[in-house]
Order: C-alpha cells, then sequence, then structure tokens
C-alpha cells in the first residue's frame, strides 16, 4: 500500500456545527497568495439534504488576470477533518490533492493517525475530476454517490474592511446596509465535495476544519 507523507502547512482554519463558515482572508507571509493559503472553508447540508458539502477556498484576492495564472500546488494536499464523536480529534478525513489537469479525492476514511502529519491512502480513492480553468464552463464530477469540483470561481465571502477600519478608529459605531464588499470583482481557487451524511458516521453535530499540508 503505497502512502505519501503530508506535513502540516502553515494555514488553519477551525470550526463547529452543521452550517458553518469560517474565513481569514489575509494569511501568515509564507502562505499569503500561494496554494496553502486558506480563505474560508464551508460545511452545510447539500441541496439535497442527505448530503453534505464541504468547500474549501484558497489563494484569495485573485484579480482577473492573476486567476488566469492561478493554479493548485501538486505539492499541497487539501485535508477536510471530521470529528464525529466531539473530542475535537479527526475521525474521518476528506483529501484532495492535484496531479496533471485532475484533482483525486481520498475518503472520507479513518486516518492511521491524527495530527499534523497526513498520509494519504490510494486504497481510499473516492473519485476525481478535472479542473475548471478560468471563464471556462465548470466541470464537475459525480463517482459512487460523491460530487467533485476544483477551479476558480468569484469570492462567495463579503465583508466591508472600509467600515471595520472606521469601527476600530472610532469614527463610525456599526456597519451600513448593505456596506461595500471588499472582495467584489476577486476569486479563489475553490474545492468542492459533496458527501452522502451516511458515509459521515451518525452523529448529530460535527466538528469540521479544514488544513493545507506541504509534502516533505
Amino acid at each position: 500500500m503505497k502512502k505519501t507523507k503530508m506535513l502540516l502547512g502553515l494555514s488553519l482554519v477551525a470550526v463547529s456545527g452543521l452550517i458553518l463558515v469560517a474565513a481569514d482572508h489575509i494569511d501568515a507571509p509564507a502562505v499569503t497568495g500561494n496554494a496553502a493559503d486558506i480563505t474560508d472553508f464551508y460545511a452545510f447540508q447539500g441541496q439535497d439534504n442527505n448530503n453534505m458539502v464541504f468547500v474549501v477556498n484558497t489563494q484569495g484576492l485573485l484579480t482577473p488576470n492573476a486567476t488566469a495564472a492561478a493554479t493548485f500546488n501538486e505539492n499541497v494536499m487539501v485535508e477536510v477533518n471530521i470529528d464525529n464523536t466531539g473530542d475535537n480529534v479527526e475521525d474521518l478525513v476528506i483529501q484532495a490533492i492535484k496531479r496533471g489537469n485532475k484533482m483525486y479525492f481520498f475518503g472520507p476514511y479513518k486516518p492511521s493517525a491524527a495530527g499534523t502529519s497526513s498520509t494519504i491512502d490510494i486504497s481510499k480513492a473516492s473519485g476525481s475530476v478535472d479542473i475548471s480553468a478560468y471563464k471556462a464552463t465548470p466541470i464537475t464530477s459525480t463517482q459512487a454517490g460523491m460530487k467533485f469540483f476544483a477551479g476558480p470561481r468569484d469570492d462567495p465571502f463579503f465583508f466591508d474592511l472600509g467600515q471595520f477600519q472606521k469601527i476600530l478608529g472610532g469614527t463610525a459605531s456599526g456597519f451600513t446596509n448593505p456596506g461595500t464588499d471588499t472582495f467584489k470583482g476577486t476569486n479563489v481557487l475553490s474545492i468542492v465535495v459533496e458527501v452522502p451524511k451516511t458515509m459521515l458516521g451518525t452523529a448529530a453535530t460535527l466538528n469540521t476544519w479544514a488544513e493545507t499540508k506541504k509534502k516533505q
């Protein structure tokens, strides 16, 4: 059984619950703007309420020109961790890694060890999808009840940074409605996987977080 060792990158987002959002957009200099930089992590019930959807967005603040040149890195694995026992330790992982023009997915499966060092068990392959190109029709793949996507998308996160700075500076007391979206016109590279809930255990609540891990 071939396994590839990955060590934890510098970008980590942690959230809990059923319908979740986490974001940072501006990360440490070592990872900002590259394939290891997680901007957002979303977990929510799918349109088919028998499924859960996990979305990991990376490489935020991409302009249209930068989006055309942005790529996933073959040495960076994206890992969604799922705790279904309430102890904040991953019981299942879903892993995604680029090879050529495809994104390959593994899991959900129980990892051989928890923590900052991960392996990919290739016997747990669950599917793959061609990576969508910028301005091209999005490509999705459905395999064994799971759905996959990888490619550029408009940044869905809304934040009025200018008004926030005014609040911090004491010149405003709150946000305006609707406010100004600082991220309007910028893009991210997105990985999306939809999974039947039956693959995630029987817990009523899941704790879930996303990591990027660099090959060593």
